[in-house]
């Protein structure tokens, strides 16, 4: 999910053909109160009349107790967009706050239950009510990490090993798999030590999280490299699902691969590898569980 300024049109502009899988055009950090105005005028626009081609089309609007937030939904809803990002989420009321605004808008222009929500959650009080912040609508979508703003509610600061982060990691993907929905990991903004951006991108991969948040188009790469199975990993997978599907037409309960039996757990990993692959476009979507 690659962060666009809302108040930069060329980068809205191009920012689709760097391939990332969604694009966050931004009304909050990224944009001074004095363009707060002409910015969500040219995100509207821009979701109106640029051809974005398959990317998610994300919104991060102003929290809707500023005089911005319910601006920013009107006009982005009524631009069509995807998701809307809600900022510094603290509690489950305020994402039925934006959810009853969403649907006001929607009601208006005849397209009720079409936008969803993504939460950002940037604080301790959000770590502790984060699934009850994942389950608060049923266009929840998924849950993301904001590592600034949380590290200084800590009254700490981020480090390279990332040490004051793993609680609130492991705790929004813990929310976000009770809950069923995505999760997606915080930005990483030294842009000039990629080696460490690629160990906290393979480390956010092990603890399950679906994927990263970007700042720039160098780092498309690295995420999809650590995201996307290696062939040993599809081979593997494949001849799992392969014995499934074989087990099945025999009418036997019993899966073994290469003489080991196959539990549960393995063949969920096996789905998930063929899926991401289908995603990566390695694999034809026919290979889709």
């Amino acid at each position: 999910m690659m962060f666009v300024p809302g108040n930069n049109p060329g980068m809205m502009a191009d920012a689709h053909i760097y391939g990332p899988d969604s694009i966050m055009l931004d009304l909050e950090d990224s944009v001074t109160m004095a363009e707060k105005d002409s910015a969500r005028l040219l995100v509207y626009n821009a979701l109106k009349s640029i051809d974005y081609g398959g990317c998610e089309m994300v919104v991060r609007i102003n929290p809707l107790s500023t005089p911005y937030g319910r601006k920013d939904v009107e006009a982005v809803v009524k631009a069509g967009v995807d998701v809307i990002r809600m900022p510094k989420t603290e509690t489950a009321d305020e994402v039925r706050e934006l959810e009853a605004e969403i649907l006001k808008v929607e009601n208006e222009i005849g397209c009720p239950g079409r936008t969803l929500i993504m939460a950002a959650i940037e604080s301790a009080l959000g770590v502790v009510n984060a699934y009850a912040i994942a389950t608060a609508s049923k266009r929840m979508m998924g849950i993301a990490l904001g590592a600034e703003d949380y590290s200084a509610n800590l009254k700490t600061q981020r480090t390279r090993g990332g040490a004051e982060l793993l609680l609130a990691r492991e705790s929004i993907v813990v929310a976000a798999r009770a809950a069923g929905i995505a999760c997606f990991d915080t930005v990483f903004s030294n842009l000039d030590d990629m080696e460490s951006f690629r160990k906290e991108t393979e480390l956010i991969k092990s603890l399950g999280f679906d994927g990263k948040s970007i700042i720039n188009p160098r780092q498309i790469e690295v995420v999809n490299e650590v995201f996307t199975p290696s062939e040993k990993d599809i081979l593997k997978a494949r001849t799992i699902i392969a014995a499934i599907r074989e087990a099945k037409a025999k009418g036997s309960g019993v899966i073994a691969v290469n003489g080991k039996m196959v539990d549960r757990p393995v063949v969920l990993r096996a789905e998930r590898t063929i899926a991401l692959a289908v995603a990566a476009g390695i694999l034809p979507k026919e290979e889709q569980i």
